[in-house]
């Protein structure tokens, strides 16, 4: 499924295509997609929100499959093994910032389904050493959301600073947070959930969060910690309202809105905002790990390959019961 021009998601900006079947460069594997989850981000793309780095790209940064060959120079994979194809693509290895433990800010830098082809299709390739090892006894729909949404929200929470059972607020809530949430809870933190949709609400309770309300509803204590996910200026400013002294604000988005002016009282007493770029392949496999441990529950709505407009429109529109996969 190619994207060409952006358009809105209505509009189906997302083109069926036949392409040559791809073959793995020195270095890469050649997957046959099992499954692939859709993304935020995605969405974004295709839309305009952020900007395509190549033309026409088939997107997706989800997606999990089988190997099927393996370029020169590849070890520790063979033909059969199951991966895992995540956002970061590949990085230099070599800059100050890959050295010392922070590859997701290396400035070479590339991406799945922005800077090479992803997942929406039935193969892609991917370079050996950024494919990742999945849980056993997962199916392929069920692992394929903990690649962006479990993982990126794995980082969320530890730049938020949250600590064992502490009072953690997550505002809006689709499906990194979900999966945010039962890591939060395994950790012991009492958590509180802030979004404007009451399905959402009640899903959150049943998950285990202390607490649901809207944006601007304060749950009576302080919090000491908070991870925005809704890709909206105005909530950082309620999560920052909602933080008490100290507290660390994490902006979990790609792609947000003008933040609105605030009073600096709401920033005062050494409260924090950070932003959340990309991850490392370490947070990928930490997460997985205890994705595994815990273990991490997902809830999917699956799609065929040819319908991944409809899977962008219903992502839109909020109408999705857990997170659009589609399996081609």
């Amino acid at each position: 499924m190619l994207l060409e021009t952006r358009a809105p998601a209505e509009s189906a900006p997302l083109r069926r295509a036949e392409l040559p079947d791809p073959r793995p460069a020195s270095g890469e594997l050649l997957l046959r997609v099992e499954a692939c989850a859709v993304c935020r981000t995605d969405l974004q793309l295709a839309e305009g929100d952020i900007e395509l780095r190549k033309s026409p790209v088939v997107p997706g940064h989800q997606a999990v499959g089988i190997v099927e060959a393996a370029g020169e120079g590849v070890e520790g994979w063979r033909p059969g093994d199951r991966a895992g194809v995540a956002w970061l693509a590949g990085t230099c290895g070599r800059c100050e910032f890959c050295l010392s433990g922070r590859e997701n800010l290396c400035l070479e830098a590339r991406f799945t389904g922005w800077d090479r082809d992803g997942g929406f299709a039935e193969s892609l390739t991917v370079r050996a050493e950024f494919a990742l090892r999945l849980p056993e006894g997962l199916e392929a729909a069920a692992a394929a959301p903990l690649l962006c949404g479990g993982v990126i929200g794995y980082r969320a929470l530890e730049r938020s600073g949250v600590r064992p059972g502490g009072r953690l607020g997550l505002f809006g809530y689709g499906a990194s947070a979900h999966l945010a949430l039962q890591v939060a809870r395994h950790w012991g933190c009492e958590t509180y959930v802030f979004t404007r949709s009451a399905k959402e609400q009640a899903r959150a309770l049943a998950t285990g969060a202390a607490w649901a309300g809207g944006y601007n509803d304060l749950p009576g204590v302080e919090l000491d910690a908070a991870v925005t996910f809704a890709p909206a200026g105005e909530v950082v400013v309620a999560a920052l309202k909602a933080v008490g002294r100290g507290g660390v604000v994490a902006v979990n988005a790609i792609h947000l809105d003008r933040i609105p002016e605030f009073p600096y009282e709401l920033l005062w007493w050494e409260r924090e905002l950070r932003s959340v770029a990309n991850f490392t392949r370490r947070d990928a496999h930490e997460f997985l790990r205890l994705a595994a441990e815990i273990p991490v529950r997902t809830e999917v709505q699956t799609f065929g390959l040819e319908e991944a407009n409809e899977a962008l429109r219903a992502l839109k529109a909020g109408s999705l019961t857990g997170t659009a996969v589609l399996v081609p």
